[in-house]
């Protein structure tokens, strides 16, 4: 498997995500965080966007983002993760298990992504995501397996506060299973609130605590 080439294409497809402000509607919104969609271009279903704050710069919140050693800490969605191939210093092979949620409703997932960094001017960095085939973690019975169409996270220098960042989360999964799409449509955005208030109280407590 060309793993080069599939992080070249998943890195360009989110940063055209980023560039790309036309259409998004806001399904949900708090305080200071902000979760919008559109349909994709990917699959049937919808991308989702959520955007917040993070005090500290990108360089210290990615790797918290997708370093098994941390996001298992803080991640209380995820009941594991776990980092199966280093690719190179900059792409790996993960795998995760989510919790089952909505009281139930959508029981435990299995994802296996590659997952590749990347750096652009003005101090951005991207992680960048999408599930592959990986004969070492073959598909089981255990769990319903997922499928991350491309997905993953832009940090950004807050121009008016460099120390800290602008965290933009872009996800578009198809848990599988046999969910009516109106329940994981329903579910996708209170995910991304708690994905990013657990990130910001992760980083808190490991740099600051």
């Amino acid at each position: 498997m060309d793993y080069k080439k599939i992080a070249d294409d998943v890195s360009r497809k989110i940063l055209s995500y980023s560039q790309d402000s036309s259409g998004w509607k806001v399904a949900k919104s708090t305080k200071n965080i902000t979760i919008s969609w559109k349909p994709s271009k990917e699959y049937s279903g919808n991308i989702y966007r959520g955007e917040g704050i993070i005090e500290e710069i990108p360089e210290k919140v990615v790797p918290f983002m997708y370093l098994a050693k941390y996001r298992s800490k803080w991640d209380t969605a995820l009941k594991s993760y776990s980092i199966l191939e280093e690719i190179d210093e900059d792409t790996v092979i993960c795998h995760c298990i989510t919790h089952s949620y909505g009281m139930g409703i959508i029981s435990s997932r299995e994802f296996v992504d590659l997952i590749h960094i990347r750096r652009y001017d003005g101090g951005v960095i991207t992680t960048n995501s999408i599930s592959v085939d990986y004969d070492k973690c073959p598909v089981s019975s255990s769990h319903v397996r997922g499928f991350n169409n491309p997905c993953g996270y832009v940090c950004s220098p807050l121009p008016e506060n460099p120390e800290h960042s602008r965290l933009v989360v872009y996800i578009q999964p198809e848990l599988g299973g046999l969910l009516p799409r109106s329940v994981v449509e329903s579910a996708l955005p209170s995910n991304i609130v708690g994905l990013i208030s657990d990130a910001r109280q992760g980083i808190l407590n490991l740099l600051h605590g």
